[in-house]
């Protein structure tokens, strides 16, 4: 990971040219510019309670194409857990309703793949209580629940803070590899702009970057899950884009809700 002195000093800079592709043949995409519903050919949803304790309820509604856009929007309203049992000690049944609805959207299952050249250009919100995340989970089946899967967060801003993150195994225990980067200090500006995020990946290296800067990397020569023996980042994955909201309690304060997490397109290109 670069010093953050140095990254910020990149991330400041004017942005370079877009990256040279020539090399690459683009194998899947979404450019969201068919107004309504996002292609049910290319994606799925999660949906309910899902993970880390989060208060939104994830559904279908709160994700749109519009003007060119995916819209992925976050809401201020009560919805009934279908799954709801007082008696359970599962956070996912033993809430009633859900305050907030998001939505997370889902390739699996319609696209996996693996090596090559994932590009994503959006604006997310960095306000408080904000979770947006574009990311990706291995789907072999061999690979086993997480972390043994693999989990790679090409972007994911938590808490104030921009991070780009590796997750697998380890010895016996999730092993991360977190690049982690004070929004705050790029200046207020930043979030109101459309930004590009890009991963690299063959089976030496994974390398994100931002705005054609590295801002982390992984070399896959030390991420062996430690059951299996299996290289998680040498398999395949799906991709994943969500509106989250802070979990453990973390206050989201009323004058930022409704947000949005706005997609001008999701590109990934292979050799």
């Amino acid at each position: 990971m670069l010093p953050e002195t140095l990254l910020m000093a990149l991330l400041l800079a004017p942005s370079p040219a877009p990256a040279d592709t020539s090399a690459y043949k683009m194998t899947w995409n979404d450019e969201f510019n068919v107004d309504g519903a996002p292609d049910p050919a290319k994606w799925d949803y999660e949906k309910g309670f899902v993970r880390n304790n989060e208060p939104q309820w994830y559904q279908p509604d709160n994700a749109v194409c519009r003007n060119g856009l995916l819209v992925i929007e976050a809401r201020k309203e009560k919805v009934k857990n279908t799954r709801y049992d007082p008696s359970s000690t599962a956070w996912q049944r033993n809430r009633e309703y859900a305050e907030y609805t998001s939505a997370s959207m889902i390739t699996k299952g319609k696209f996996d793949f693996k090596y090559g050249r994932v590009v994503m250009r959006a604006k997310i919100d960095v306000r408080k209580g904000m979770w947006p995340a574009f990311w990706m989970l291995g789907s072999s089946p061999d690979a086993g629940s997480w972390p043994g899967c693999g989990e790679v967060d090409i972007m994911e801003f938590y808490r104030g803070n921009l991070l780009a993150n590796w997750v697998w195994e380890g010895n016996n225990q999730e092993t991360w590899n977190t690049g982690k980067f004070p929004v705050a200090a790029w200046g207020e500006q930043w979030g109101k702009e459309f930004h590009e995020w890009a991963l690299e990946w063959d089976e030496n290296k994974m390398t994100i970057f931002l705005d054609g800067k590295e801002i982390n990397s992984q070399d896959l020569s030390k991420t062996i899950n430690y059951k299996k023996g299996n290289n998680p980042f040498r398999e395949n994955f799906y991709l994943l884009v969500n509106l989250a909201l802070g979990q453990g309690g973390e206050e989201i304060p009323g004058s930022h809700i409704p947000a949005q997490m706005l997609v001008d397109y999701i590109r990934v290109y292979q050799k």
